[in-house]
């Protein structure tokens, strides 16, 4: 049996990942347990561009795609972070 080089790898848990949003969608849809899909995307999208930026590296694009993709996954986790964010109504300076 031969291993997986490192785009394989990549691509098997990007394949994962997906199908995990999938069957968590699914969950949620059939039986209302779990996470909304809008929640489930904001969860995975930084964690999928991450990895298609390590996939971009190795089958050696251009480094704009890899900047382009970190770009996305820290905006994609600025604002997942900002819709779990809450301050305390009491504490005004929000510490």
């Amino acid at each position: 049996m031969q291993a997986l080089d490192a785009r394989q790898l990549i691509d098997v848990v990007i394949i994962a990942t997906l199908l995990e949003w999938a069957a968590l969608a699914w969950l949620w849809q059939t039986r209302r347990r779990g996470f909304r899909p809008a929640v489930l995307m904001r969860m995975l999208v930084p964690g999928l561009c991450l990895m298609l930026a390590m996939r971009s590296v190795a089958i050696g694009a251009p480094w704009y795609w890899m900047a382009m993709l970190l770009s996305a996954a820290g905006a994609a986790h600025m604002a997942d972070l900002k819709s779990r964010w809450h301050s305390r109504p009491d504490d005004p300076g929000g510490d």
